[in-house]
């Protein structure tokens, strides 16, 4: 069983990696097109996912409900950046833009889990809590990318 800041951390890798080789592409091309939709759909799913998992365990705590809520709601701000980036032309320089505010975003997002968020959650969970989230977390995930590449979406954040 893995623990759930591990696989966190593993998808926060990936991100970071398909964000690199976006920003390596160039104009409207097939490279561009395909990395930016697995991004999108990774990263969706991965939101989901930690919502359903370990953001749900958060705000059921009161010491994490700060960090919990505030996570979630850098979630829809990066999903609405994300659109945003989507009715984009991705030949035009204003897509590039958008882009670079999207990279600056979510990796700060993620600075800010692993640095802070994670170790202040994994001093409050058991072990168990942290493995039982991590099944919670892969099932979800998993169940996440399909709707995800299916264009469904189960957020319900507006």
């Amino acid at each position: 069983m893995a623990k759930i800041f591990e696989l966190l951390k593993e998808d926060h890798d990936k991100h970071r990696e398909l964000l690199k080789k976006i920003a390596e592409t160039e104009g409207d091309s097939p490279d561009r097109r395909s990395l930016y939709t697995q991004f999108t759909e990774e990263v969706t799913a991965h939101a989901n996912a930690e919502e359903q998992s370990l953001y749900a365990e958060m705000l059921g705590r009161p010491e994490l409900q700060e960090d919990g809520r505030h996570s979630v709601a850098e979630h829809k701000e990066l999903d609405d950046l994300m659109a945003e980036l989507s009715e984009i032309d991705m030949s035009s320089p204003g897509w590039l833009q958008k882009f670079k505010v999207l990279r600056h975003e979510y990796e700060h997002h993620i600075e800010e889990e692993e640095e802070d968020m994670f170790p202040a959650a994994d001093e409050e969970f058991a072990t168990k809590c942290e493995e039982r989230l991590g099944d919670l977390y892969a099932d979800r995930l998993s169940a996440e990318l399909e709707s995800a590449k299916e264009g469904v979406s189960h957020d319900t954040r507006d």
